[in-house]
């Protein structure tokens, strides 16, 4: 199921098709937070860096198809981290990696059974 559709029909003169067509390039150009104007309303959109597109003519039936469709995910893409920023998350992966060293505990008793050799179990 789709989260909105937005369908309109109907005939245009070749002027009102261009003006149309200028208005989705207008909202594609400014892309981030564009507002479409279509017909009576306006639509509000999130239009990213990068689409997926696809454009189709079919010629058939006496008629000429034109489609031209474009897609994009509705969540912002991620982006890659920088280089120094890679960096310094492996160093600190790194770092939580690396095996502790060994010391003397703070809160032992003293008593001969609290020693253990390493390795066995309790």
């Amino acid at each position: 199921m789709k989260d909105l559709k937005y369908e309109q029909k109907g005939s245009l003169s070749r002027l009102e098709a261009a003006d149309q067509l200028m208005a989705i390039a207008a909202a594609l150009r400014q892309g981030g937070d564009a507002e479409l104007v279509l017909g009576p309303g306006r639509l509000s959109l999130r239009i990213p860096d990068e689409l997926q597109s696809e454009t189709e003519i079919e010629v058939g039936d006496g008629e000429i198809e034109l489609e031209i469709e474009f897609k994009w995910p509705t969540a912002p893409a991620r982006t890659a981290p920088s280089q120094a920023g890679a960096a310094a998350e492996r160093a600190a992966k790194s770092r939580k990696s690396a095996p502790a060293k060994p010391g003397r505990s703070s809160t032992g008793t003293g008593g001969k059974n609290t020693k253990r050799a390493a390795g066995k179990a309790p």
